[in-house]
């Protein structure tokens, strides 16, 4: 049996709760190591840069409000082939991605995703309708759960209460059977699965517990198994957009600086940006059946202006986030540098949504909402997809209103409800800016518009502003706006006004696309960006000996007969510090208890460097990784397992590894010359 510690009464501190994560008194039992070298300066060593294993790349641009898929054959990696168009769809609006809404049926089996789901739901009948179970824009729940596990639920349309992790891998389950189809599809040879690699995006402001339940949920979908963890990466959005940036010639963007290039030519007038060559190539971009764009094999026109050490921001305005990434190319090779760890906040198109919700309670009352919301779902999904479709279109200085259909089931329900006609209801509402038409529409005046905007676009820009005085960033030259709501008239204008003299704004063409593009490069080549910036401060809890004076007493702890310090944060790495791609981080402990056969080694994080002891404030458990000890060999000429030749100090060399989008550990045991089972896991506090 595993000789674990047992919680010892005595360390118990009064006043304290010792259920409390925070509490010594747990926390000292947790910390069952003490480093062997007292140097706390990591040793690096670079990783060889390997070839790609892989014949083909599929990355699922997984949003808040669309999602798709796109591949890559490695032996044509310049030919990046995007999903087929989808069946179903709004009028005037461009189906490049499908809705990231999910139906199931009412005993909890998968039934469709995307326009399907949303087409199916809103054809049911009502009294039926309540007994599905609808999904939409599930995706933000995964960000805004600050206790994230995998048993966190998501609330259906309907009320109902399903685990995400199982809402999330029939979403990936449903575009592993798509886009395998399609590869097999267009492949000359029989694919087996071990020859794919996926690619998953996620926002780089996501947490680790976030980015380890995506990896979660695409083994439980089936894209890759566990035990070969190398078969999928998860991409962080801004990242992928920054990667795709890269490759831009001058005729696939729109420049809304204040200074715009005129004519298709450089600033001096120089030479035009044409030739026979980009000429062919974009002949099959255009053509109109073709799904298929074609990227540099070197780094695009853009870049050319930029020189060793210029640096840009990659602005990912989404659906459910913000998301902002600085960057500095490296010339000549390309390759990229995170110059400032990535930052954001929930400030994406959905809160425009959102305003819009708050805006029909404050004219028909926050109870009716809620009563129609849950007794005619469908009907609310309808008047959602109403009101994105003239969301789309809003522009500044734009004279005429926007007309909003309201459901027929509305207008009924509402006078059953409340005993008036909603026509009454908008006659008597403070807010004059919306007003009704005979139609049965909604009719929403700039006015209305611009304040339904307001928030969420000043936020943004906000955000942007704040990030560009920062010392590493200031003196950006450009500023490339990606993500669906870049697409947006309103939030363009907004930053050019507050922004487009101090820095060249960027938009590519099929913004929306930006990010899905770049997650396929990223599949190609994950060693592209080359350092990236540690959010956060890592370390482990250790034990070192008790110092008097240096240490305070309450942090003292006797174990065989020795004076220890206990929730010592020994520091991995710090927040903000740069870490280039296949650093690794190693370090070397011992078992604070001869002859311990398990250790528990547990990881902690912080916002800040100021941190010593791992019950500091801001500190907070992130992850645990499990060492199984076996039994040592005795040896020879000793009786028993613990001879008098047996050394006394067991070494465990522990390795974390932070330039990667994700945290990777091992950990060996020097004694057994064998590596031991480790496992880090953000998902199980």
């Amino acid at each position: 049996m595993a000789d674990i510690l047992q919680p010892d009464p005595k360390l118990q501190i009064p006043g304290r709760d010792v259920s409390a994560s925070s509490s010594p008194a747990t926390v000292r039992n947790e910390c069952s190591i003490t480093p062997l070298t007292p140097s706390p300066s990591p040793r690096v060593e670079v990783r060889p840069k390997m070839a790609c294993p892989f014949s083909v790349v599929v990355a699922i641009d997984f949003g808040t409000t669309s999602s798709g898929y796109a591949f890559s054959f490695t032996q044509d990696s310049e030919a990046i082939h995007m999903m087929r168009r989808w069946e179903g769809g709004d009028p005037g609006v461009a189906n490049q991605k499908s809705p990231t809404s999910l139906l199931l049926t009412p005993d909890l089996r998968f039934h469709s995703f995307g326009f399907a789901a949303r087409d199916f739901y809103h054809d049911l009948d009502p009294e039926e309708a309540r007994h599905w179970l609808y999904f939409d824009k599930f995706k933000m729940k995964i960000h805004s759960t600050s206790d994230l596990t995998m048993e966190t639920e998501l609330e259906a349309v309907n009320g109902r209460r399903v685990r995400a992790i199982e809402v999330f891998a029939h979403a990936l389950r449903f575009f592993r059977v798509h886009a395998l189809k399609e590869v097999k599809d267009q492949s000359s040879t029989v694919l087996e699965g071990e020859e794919i690699r996926w690619v998953i995006t996620v926002p780089a402001v996501w947490r680790q517990p976030a980015k380890q339940f995506m990896r979660e949920a695409a083994y439980l979908a089936g894209l890759v198994s566990p035990e070969c963890p190398e078969q999928l990466l998860i991409a962080l959005e801004p990242e992928a957009a920054s990667i795709y940036c890269r490759k831009l010639r001058l005729h696939q963007v729109i420049d809304l600086s204040l200074q715009p290039i005129l004519n298709g030519l450089d600033p001096d007038g120089a030479r035009p940006f044409d030739s026979s060559f980009r000429q062919a190539r974009e002949q099959l971009r255009r053509s109109r059946h073709s799904r298929t764009f074609l990227v540099e094999s070197g780094t695009g026109e853009l870049w050319s202006e930029l020189q060793t050490g210029d640096r840009y921001i990659v602005a990912d305005c989404g659906g459910g986030t913000v998301d902002l990434t600085v960057h500095q190319i490296e010339q000549p090779q390309g390759t990229l540098k995170e110059l400032y760890k990535a930052s954001g906040g929930p400030y994406g198109a959905v809160g425009v949504d959102l305003a819009f919700e708050a805006m029909l309670c404050q004219i028909f009352g926050e109870d009716f909402i809620q009563s129609f919301k849950a007794k005619r779902p469908a009907a609310w999904v309808d008047l959602t997809i109403a009101f994105e479709a003239r969301k789309r279109t809003a522009a500044p200085g734009r004279a005429n209103a926007l007309n909003i259909s309201l459901p027929f089931s509305f207008i009924d329900y509402y006078k059953s409800h409340k005993g008036q006609s909603v026509e009454a209801a908008l006659r008597r509402s403070s807010i004059n800016i919306v007003k009704w038409s005979s139609q049965g529409m909604l009719r929403l005046t700039q006015e209305a518009m611009n304040e339904l905007f307001q928030p969420t676009i000043a936020n943004i820009v906000k955000h942007i502003e704040e990030l560009m005085v920062k010392p590493e960033v200031r003196g950006v030259r450009f500023l490339f706006l990606v993500g669906g709501f870049a697409e947006s008239p309103m939030l363009q204008k907004a930053v050019q006004r507050a922004l487009g003299r101090s820095c060249r704004i960027i938009i590519p063409h099929d913004v929306g696309l930006t990010i899905l593009k770049g997650a396929v490069l990223f599949g190609l080549d994950p060693t592209v960006v080359r350092v990236r910036r540690c959010p956060l401060t890592y370390g482990v809890g250790v034990l070192n000996r008790f110092v008097e004076g240096r240490h305070p007493r309450d942090k003292l702890l006797i174990k065989d007969g020795r004076e220890w310090c206990t929730d010592i944060l020994d520091r991995f790495v710090s927040v903000d510090q740069s870490v280039a791609l296949g650093e690794v981080v190693r370090r070397s402990y011992t078992p604070a208890r001869l002859g311990q056969r398990k250790i528990i080694i547990n990881i902690y994080c912080s916002a800040t460097d100021d941190v010593t002891y791992i019950t500091d404030p801001g500190v907070r458990k992130c992850g645990m990784i499990t060492l199984d000890l076996p039994e040592p060999l005795p040896p020879p000429g000793a009786v028993g397992g613990a001879g008098a030749g047996a050394p006394d100090r067991r070494e465990i060399r522990a390795t974390m590894q932070f330039g990667d989008t994700e945290i990777k550990v091992t950990a060996v045991d020097v004694m057994s010359n064998r590596s031991v089972r480790s496992s880090i896991d953000f998902l199980s506090n």
